[in-house]
């Protein structure tokens, strides 16, 4: 029996040797990478129903510790300077897409919305303006044909609002540069529009929501969309490496967490249909995003992977094929180079798991 139960050690622990081994190179990727990334970074990889890896690194430098200083001051908090952890919290900007979807999704199995139905069904004032033919499947892939402002200046003036009608009443103001469903827009404004609806159909607000069907649920106790008076369904969730993690589990698992259906596989399979077909006209796409396709709230990248990376540079992601998930939680802004190092470390992480 002794030597049953040594034997036993010995084979978990030549696993755990050979998984280091494994990722030896992502390691090394992480550790040359990391001042490019604000100085700091933590990826987890989840495989056979387990964190296969999580490692972070820190090398900020003295400016970036600077900056992380700056930015904390104004929020009249103290910056944490220290390594990111799996239960760090940042806000996670367009990572905030995916889970946005989600949500919306969730009326969608329970029949009390449906993807073809247009927005003018619950929102006049988007009848008024001539925006009503809009649907919820417009709105979650970012083709209303709507023109939107460019992005800096919309999250400015989102912030002077009292309401989610005022947001609404805003919206109705942009004009149209395109026929809905055929003009893509990276912007907030789809998923405003659905977050608006969502509340008039749930009776509630729209982070009360999410937390109800979608953070509770999977856990995710430190995920959440603030408490500002208008939620940002496109942008404004902060959430945890931890948590981040169990929403792409759900992904991955066709809609299902712990043995608890979340989202029906049907929805799952919609979600990461790419809706920029060749009659689409691309009229806005982060230039990061190069010519990927998109579905409802996450980036359909290619070989059954899909992604939502984020604006501060996190980056979730789901292997369909290979069946694993990833996050990539990063902090800073600038975009140069985003693209070539997502694929870079994606590509070392598929080595280590084939």
């Amino acid at each position: 029996m002794r030597k049953l139960f040594l034997f036993i050690l010995a084979l978990l622990a030549f696993g755990t040797t050979q998984a280091q081994q494994d990722f030896l190179d992502v390691d090394k990727w992480l550790h040359s990478h990391a001042d490019e990334m604000g100085g700091r970074a933590i990826l987890l990889v989840f495989k056979d129903e387990k964190i296969v890896y999580s490692n972070s690194v820190n090398n900020m430098t003295r400016k970036q510790e600077f900056v992380a200083n700056y930015l904390a001051k104004r929020q009249g908090k103290t910056a944490d300077l220290g390594k990111f952890t799996p239960t760090t919290r940042l806000a996670i900007a367009s990572c905030s897409k995916w889970l946005s979807a989600a949500l919306v999704m969730t009326f969608v199995d329970e029949g009390r919305l449906n993807l073809n139905d247009t927005v003018g069904k619950y929102l006049p004032a988007l009848s008024k303006s001539g925006k009503g033919s809009i649907t919820i499947s417009d709105c979650l892939s970012h083709t209303t044909g709507i023109k939107s402002p460019d992005l800096g200046k919309d999250l400015k003036d989102m912030k002077t609002l009292n309401s989610m009608d005022e947001a609404i009443a805003r919206i109705a103001q942009f004009p149209m540069e395109g026929k809905p469903g055929k003009v893509f827009r990276y912007s907030n404004t789809g998923l405003e529009i659905a977050g608006a609806i969502v509340e008039k159909i749930g009776g509630k607000s729209f982070s009360a929501l999410f937390d109800e069907r979608i953070a509770q649920p999977l856990e995710m106790a430190n995920t959440d969309f603030g408490k500002a008076k208008v939620p940002l369904p496109a942008g404004g969730a902060s959430s945890t490496p931890a948590d981040y993690i169990h929403f792409l589990t759900m992904i991955l698992n066709k809609g299902t967490f712990h043995g608890k259906r979340i989202l029906s596989e049907k929805s799952i399979g919609l979600m990461q249909v790419n809706r920029i077909t060749p009659d689409v006209k691309v009229a806005y796409s982060p230039a990061e995003a190069g010519n990927l396709g998109y579905g409802y709230g996450e980036w359909v990248i290619d070989n059954g992977c899909v992604g939502s990376p984020g604006m501060f540079g996190s980056y979730p992601w789901v292997d369909n094929n290979r069946k694993y998930c990833a996050f990539l939680m990063t902090f800073y802004l600038k975009p140069d180079g985003r693209k070539e190092r997502y694929a870079e470390l994606k590509k070392l992480v598929d080595k280590a798991i084939d």
